[in-house]
């Protein structure tokens, strides 16, 4: 088994030539492109996807690999994982040479191998460069080609940055300095998540609305952090891909992820200081000005400001960098349990929100837009705990108004207003039970 930690991002096409030059100037040892030929493999009810594995064979100058991915962490591109790759002969799954260890049951499935057949390829180009970063080896990685299923396909343009040995801090610190550079866009969506998309019929891909973030039942506030940022950062990047893709509206949900990671940074505030994400708040702020003036989708995707303040993100995320700015009362606050830390605060959004629409704002509700979208987000995520269909019923009354007073609709506004503060809490210790 290794553990694979990979950073990857989606290359614009027409930067793949001053990327490669760019490459070149690093010191290190540089291959030739190799091209690889991978058949992905899967079952008729996706056992493998289920259970969040993911069996290829790859083959190259006449040598044939098999090799099984099983359930790791993904943080925004940044995968850490544990692989399995064994040596074959020919392009034949031997699947009772993977340890037992692969197996959830422990054991090879009795009918998986006569089940399991080939469900997509990807067939590129990889160049490849060896470097070193700190006291870590680190191979980067440029795939030129296409994913296939059926009549449908898609073109692979990527870079990874794959630890080969050494500390998973220097794959990060190697990718600031390439996201200096315009035309990478760290993105989350392997080339197997991409196979199985276009497998599945290449359904076009919709909008997602943020739901109510759900946590371990004793999840510490710190973890309940981390699953609130992991939200976001997952928001951006899908709706980022949607954005790319010319999809309509894609670009207010990516501002609106934006938003919700400074949200997240807000309600955490009593605990983790502003100047924990001092650094991270400015690259948003340069993402977020960018964006909302004239360039093209393109421009901003692909941009330094915009791939800078997703990798920042990313590596708070993965370092844990409020750690070494949190006093001892902050530690002792940070490992009690979230339920608890929601319980107050759900309360404390609550009283924001009913005072702040206690009467009829007239022609001012626009003005309150802001707060209404911050409190929103803030009930999104502390949410979780409690039972979904009353949570939710409670915010879709929110969310109503905020529709209503974004699309000037007076009459619905005053109903949603209405109902809104006339709702009981759905959460223990909010006074009213």
């Amino acid at each position: 088994m290794a553990q694979e930690i990979e950073l990857k991002f989606i290359v614009e096409k027409g930067s793949v030539d001053a990327l490669r030059q760019h490459l070149h100037t690093l010191s290190g040892e540089h291959h030739a492109p190799v091209q690889l030929l991978n058949i992905y493999y899967e079952t008729p009810d996706n056992w493998l996807r289920r259970h969040d594995m993911g069996l290829r064979i790859r083959g190259a100058s006449g040598r044939y690999e098999m090799t099984m991915k099983i359930a790791g962490r993904v943080v925004g591109g940044l995968h850490q994982r544990p692989e399995y790759n064994i040596d074959i002969s020919k392009p034949e799954l031997e699947l009772e040479r993977f340890p037992a260890e692969v197996w959830p049951e422990g054991e090879l499935p009795s009918a998986l191998a006569e089940q399991v057949q080939p469900l997509f390829s990807t067939d590129f180009w990889r160049e490849k460069w060896l470097v070193t970063e700190g006291n870590s080896r680190i191979e980067i990685d440029l795939d030129l080609g296409e994913v296939k299923a059926g009549e449908f396909q898609e073109p692979i343009c990527e870079l990874e940055l794959e630890l080969l040995e050494g500390d998973a801090n220097d794959v990060l610190k190697l990718a600031r300095r390439l996201v200096n550079h315009s035309g990478l866009r760290q993105g989350s969506l392997s080339k197997a998540a991409r196979g199985y998309h276009l497998a599945a019929g290449n359904a076009p891909r919709v909008l997602k609305e943020t739901t109510i973030l759900h946590v371990a039942p004793k999840a510490s506030v710190e973890q309940g952090l981390e699953a609130a940022l992991e939200l976001a950062l997952s928001q951006w990047q899908y709706h980022e891909e949607l954005w790319a893709r010319n999809v309509k509206n894609a670009k207010s949900h990516v501002l609106a992820a934006i938003a919700l990671v400074r949200h997240t940074l807000t309600l955490f505030g009593g605990i983790v200081p502003r100047k924990a994400s001092a650094h991270l708040r400015d690259l948003l702020t340069q993402t977020e000005t960018l964006m909302l003036s004239d360039v093209s989708a393109q421009t901003a995707i692909y941009s330094p400001q915009s791939a800078s303040a997703k990798l920042a993100l990313t590596e708070f995320l993965v370092t844990r960098g409020w750690r070494a700015f949190l006093d001892a009362k902050a530690e002792a606050k940070i490992v009690e349990n979230f339920k608890r830390f929601a319980d107050i605060h759900l309360s404390r959004h609550a009283a924001e929100l009913k005072s702040t629409f206690a009467y009829p704002l007239g022609d001012q509700y626009g003005d309150q837009l802001p707060r209404l979208s911050r409190n929103i987000d803030s009930m999104l995520l502390l949410s979780g705990a409690y039972d979904g269909p009353k949570a939710q019923a409670w915010l879709e009354n929110w969310q109503g108004l905020k529709h209503a007073i974004e699309t000037r609709q007076h009459i619905e506004i005053e109903h949603f207003r209405n109902e809104a503060i006339s709702q009981d809490p759905y959460w223990l210790h909010s006074g009213k039970r």
